[in-house]
């Protein structure tokens, strides 16, 4: 039996309704379901998964959308949204299983990850290294003043953006989060959290279905990608 040692946390716990509508985006739906489901649902298929904890709104965890029950009933648990990301990401890890040594932190709002992206990550922490799914700047970025005047030009060489999942040892990423706690300091993603701690954090490549859907136009766009292959 494959041991079911991945506790995975999904950030779902924005109020953001920039998609229109009124309607949460992460419970909007797109390229056939609503986008938190495609993540519940794409995790909850491996094996070695032990549970996913989706972090939700506090108005939602008691009283979810019905089709979040199109899933594992055994291997999910939904969690409360803190006034931080990074406080979700927390009270999820705190839902998670003891025998989840290994944790994957991933936004809801990037519906359509491939799953061998997922294996990407997870080896490299089954490796012994923290890891986040990413993919290398193509484009030349240009620094702007206020008054969109271009300042410099940074070259790209060396940049990434980052995705994800993102993946730590547990204990790594609890440090991480008390650290950042007791120090008073937050981050946009877990992995710059990992990094001031001294922690080593590779990047496996990503994909460009791990797009993230930020604006109405975002949807279309995922549709365009559901089918393709990178």
């Amino acid at each position: 039996m494959t041991a079911r040692d991945v506790g995975v946390v999904i950030v779902a716990a924005g109020s953001s309704t920039r998609t229109g509508g009124g309607e949460l985006k992460q419970f909007t739906w797109v390229a056939g379901k609503p986008m938190l489901l495609h993540s519940l649902q794409l995790f909850q298929a491996r094996a070695d998964v032990g549970m996913v904890v989706c972090v939700v709104p506090p108005q939602y965890a008691g009283d979810p959308p019905p089709w979040i029950f199109q899933s594992d009933g055994e291997r999910l648990l939904l969690s409360v949204g803190g006034r931080t990301r990074a406080e979700s990401v927390r009270n999820g890890i705190a839902d998670l299983p003891p025998e989840c040594s290994i944790v994957l932190v991933h936004d809801a709002a990037r519906p359509l990850v491939p799953m061998d992206v997922v294996d990407r990550v997870v080896d490299a922490v089954r490796a012994g290294t923290s890891a986040i799914a990413a993919l290398p700047v193509v484009d030349t970025l240009k620094g702007v003043d206020a008054a969109g005047i271009i300042t410099r030009t940074v070259p790209r060489e060396g940049l990434w953006r980052a995705q994800t999942p993102q993946g730590f040892p547990r204990d790594v990423l609890l440090r991480a989060h008390r650290a950042a706690m007791d120090g008073g300091y937050d981050a946009t993603d877990d992995a710059a959290l990992v990094e001031r701690i001294g922690e080593r954090v590779m990047v496996v490549r990503g994909s460009e279905r791990a797009m993230k859907v930020t604006e109405t136009a975002d949807f279309a766009r995922a549709e365009a990608l559901r089918d393709l292959a990178d």
